[in-house]
């Protein structure tokens, strides 16, 4: 089985950017497609990004499409969260996620979740 750990998350203006990364232990990386996932207070967590097992394919949620870019360097057991043009509606606890599948579709279907990484965008 493979563990994940997030990290990168911080407070940020409105704008601004920043890079979350979650490093895998246990297993290979490359074994598995990897998404973010994001949950603000009171809301349900809901789908941010995800990439396929050797990184040529990816897909994003609307909301975040154009600003986000989702990565991975298997070498190094990492996939990583681009964030560029922050808004306040992008505060919230972010996820990354395991699945043995691509297009992973339903959340079920992510096998492993990491702790979680705290964002929160300042206006």
């Amino acid at each position: 089985q493979v563990q994940l750990v997030e990290s990168g998350g911080g407070l940020v203006q409105a704008g601004g950017s920043l890079t979350l990364s979650c490093a895998a232990s246990g297993r290979t990386l490359s074994n598995y497609a990897m998404g973010w996932f994001r949950q603000a207070p009171g809301k349900e967590r809901e789908f941010v990004a995800v990439v396929s097992r050797m990184g040529s394919r990816s897909n994003y949620a609307d909301s975040v499409k154009g600003r986000f870019t989702i990565s991975r360097d298997n070498a190094k057991n990492t996939v990583y969260l681009r964030m560029d043009s922050l808004k306040p509606e992008d505060t919230a606890d972010y996820y990354c996620a395991a699945s043995r599948y691509y297009p992973p579709g339903h959340v079920s279907n992510y096998d492993v979740w990491g702790q979680g990484t705290q964002v929160t965008v300042s206006s």
